[in-house]
Parts: C-alpha cells; sequence; structure tokens
C-alpha cells in the first residue's frame, strides 16, 4: 500500500499517524523513542518479553460466529481450571504467551488480563477475523464490508480498547484454508495490510498449505507491505519445507506452532528446524504448541476441554521434548533461547515512527 491511498484511507477512518507515537498521550506506552510490545496490561520494552510461547490459546468457543455472544462460562470458573497450568508454567521460565484466540472463536481479554495478573506472565491479544473452516467463525458485517471498512474496526481496537476494556491487541490474527485463497480471505489480508499501515501490529495468519502462504505474501506486497509482518503461522502444514526455505528468505517469520510429544511430531519439527539452521534461517523462525482449551456446556457445568493435540500436559513439550531432540541434533543452548526469547520480541515489535499527516 502506497502512502497516497494509506493517506486517502485514513481520512475515513479518522486515522492520522502510521505508527502508535500518538497513543503516548493515552498511557499505552511511556518511554520515547523505543520500540515496544504490547500486552494486555499494556506496552513493554521488547527486552522484558522474555522466554514465549509464539501461539497459545487460553480458552476457545468453536460454536461458531455470533452464536454465543457472551462467555457460556464464568471467568471465575475458567481462573479455577486454568490458572494452575499457567502457574506451572511460569515455575519453568517462561515469561509471555502469545494468545492467538481471534474474536468471535471466544477471544476474552478481560479473562486474558486477569489470568496475566494472577499469573504473573505477559499475556498478548489480537485483532483480525478467522476465515478458516469454511468461514464459520467470520461475523456476518465480513462478507459485506469492503477491506476498508474491516480495517476501520481493527484499527479502532487498535487505538480504542477491545469492546470498551481499554485493552489493546499486539498484534493481527488472521485464518485461511488451503490455496487458492477465495476472495474473502484475501479481502481479510488487504483489511489487514491497512490494518497493519496504521499501527505496526504484525500479521500471523493460520494458512492451510504452502501455497495459500505464497499467495498471501504476495498480496501484501502488492499491497506495499514487507515480508518481515508477515507471520506463517502453521508452516509445518508446507510437507516439504521448501516454502519454508523460500519466505524465511525474503523476510517472513516462520511459525512451527504443533508441537507435541509425539515422536512422528518430535521428528517433523526437528528436521524442518536443522534445515533452517543449515540456511542461515533461525532468525526467522517461531515455535510454539498452539495448545489450549475448548468450552463447551454440560448441563449447568462449563467444562473446559485440553485440545489433546498430542500432549500429556499442555504448554510444556517444547521443554520437556523438543529441546532435548534438537541440542542432540546440533542445535545449541543459545540458539534454542534466541528461538523462543529473541525471535518472538522481534516478531511482535512496534516500531515507533513519526506520525503521518495528511
Amino acid at each position: 500500500m502506497n502512502r497516497r491511498k494509506f493517506i486517502s484511507l485514513s481520512g475515513i477512518a479518522g486515522i492520522t499517524y502510521l505508527y502508535p507515537q500518538a497513543l503516548t498521550g493515552a498511557g499505552l506506552f511511556q518511554p520515547a523513542n523505543e520500540d515496544f510490545i504490547v500486552t494486555v496490561n499494556g506496552a513493554i520494552g521488547i527486552n522484558q518479553l522474555g522466554v514465549t510461547l509464539a501461539h497459545e490459546h487460553i480458552i476457545t468457543d468453536f460454536a461458531g460466529a455470533e452464536k454465543n455472544l457472551i462467555p457460556i462460562y464464568t471467568d471465575n470458573e475458567a481462573i479455577r481450571k486454568l490458572l494452575p497450568y499457567l502457574l506451572e508454567l511460569k515455575k519453568t521460565g517462561v515469561s509471555s504467551i502469545v494468545e492467538c484466540t481471534p474474536a468471535y472463536i471466544g477471544r476474552n481479554v478481560i479473562l486474558l488480563k486477569a489470568l496475566s495478573l494472577a499469573s504473573g506472565l505477559h499475556m498478548v491479544t489480537n485483532t483480525g477475523y478467522y476465515a478458516a473452516v469454511g468461514h464459520k467463525y467470520l461475523p456476518k458485517h465480513a462478507f459485506i464490508e469492503r477491506a476498508e471498512q474491516i480495517a476501520q474496526r481493527w484499527l479502532s481496537e487498535w487505538q480504542n480498547g477491545i469492546d470498551g476494556t481499554g485493552i489493546r491487541p499486539g498484534f493481527i490474527k488472521l485464518g485461511v484454508d488451503a490455496g487458492p485463497l477465495k476472495e474473502i480471505e484475501k479481502k481479510m489480508i488487504r483489511a489487514a495490510a491497512i490494518t497493519h499501515a496504521g499501527s505496526g501490529l504484525k500479521i500471523f495468519i493460520h494458512t492451510g498449505d504452502a501455497a495459500a502462504a505464497r499467495e498471501e505474501a504476495a498480496i501484501l506486497v502488492k499491497e506495499g507491505i514487507g515480508h518481515e509482518a508477515m507471520i506463517w503461522v502453521h508452516a509445518q502444514n508446507d510437507v516439504s519445507g521448501d516454502t519454508q526455505i523460500e519466505l524465511a528468505k525474503k523476510g517472513c517469520w516462520i511459525s512451527l506452532d504443533g508441537v507435541n510429544e509425539q515422536a512422528s511430531s518430535l521428528d517433523k519439527y526437528t528436521g524442518f528446524i536443522t534445515r533452517m539452521k543449515r540456511e542461515g534461517l533461525l532468525h526467522r523462525l517461531l515455535i510454539s504448541h498452539d495448545d489450549g482449551f475448548s468450552v463447551e456446556k454440560a448441563g449447568n457445568l462449563s467444562v473446559f476441554n485440553p485440545y489433546q493435540n498430542g500432549n500429556t500436559y499442555p504448554y510444556s513439550s517444547l521443554f520437556t521434548k523438543l529441546k532435548s531432540a534438537l541440542l542432540q541434533k546440533g542445535i545449541t543452548q543459545q540458539e534454542f533461547d534466541n528461538i523462543i526469547t529473541k525471535n518472538p520480541a522481534e516478531a511482535l515489535k512496534i516500531k515507533i515512527c513519526k506520525a503521518a499527516k495528511g
């Protein structure tokens, strides 16, 4: 997207800046001239993020968009169930969780803030819509509004906070199925490009296959957005790994986020990661479990079901299983530490820039 096009859109949306320096007056960020990351408790410096799980979920509601307009559980129920897992995670040295549950699939930022404060973990939430799974999780307005209108909704969450809470997103989360992309999926990516231009928020895209990833990257470039703004979520769906290397060399982030304790998973992930090392691309890599809990009603009870994606205990096998497998394959301790500490901070960071005036 060129500057003239963005400024034109800014007049529609009431946006007067490219990056969020203007938000300092709102108390979002105090230090001047310093890149930062936005958590549910406000902004932090990039060095404060620490050891980070780059793609996890707390609670998801898979009923479908606009089916349950308010959570089918109380926050107290959720805290009683989930806080023990987070406290255990904190003991292992993890400092932060990138919470990737989008709107209309159970995003609950008030709960995330309560769990963050109770556990001592930084949590980063998102704006954006999830068009994968046959568009089941898209709200009605997403089908009829233009990309510019959808972007205005997402930028409003960035500028004003989510649903009146004052809690701002720290990234954009999209979801698409396998390629070729449908028109509505392309529209979501264009909306994300506009939102990135108006906020600096990076674009995490749940992606069905390598063909879709190439198409996503091409759309963003056409809209004037650099490859480094794109985080290819579920890059493990590229079975050969060739497109991982292709897009990483262009600057995209490669997110391998389905780690589990099964031998087949460990073999697959060590293969991908050691290849990234051979190609000199570990600095473009993110790894995580994509773990979490889904919620459903059983009579009057709210039941929180672990994803059962191959992990006996959620959020743990990256450290209990994958780390040792990687060290045995020649990944050094420093390289592993960079992947789980330095890389997430670089991927999420928002650069301070001067306001763009129309």
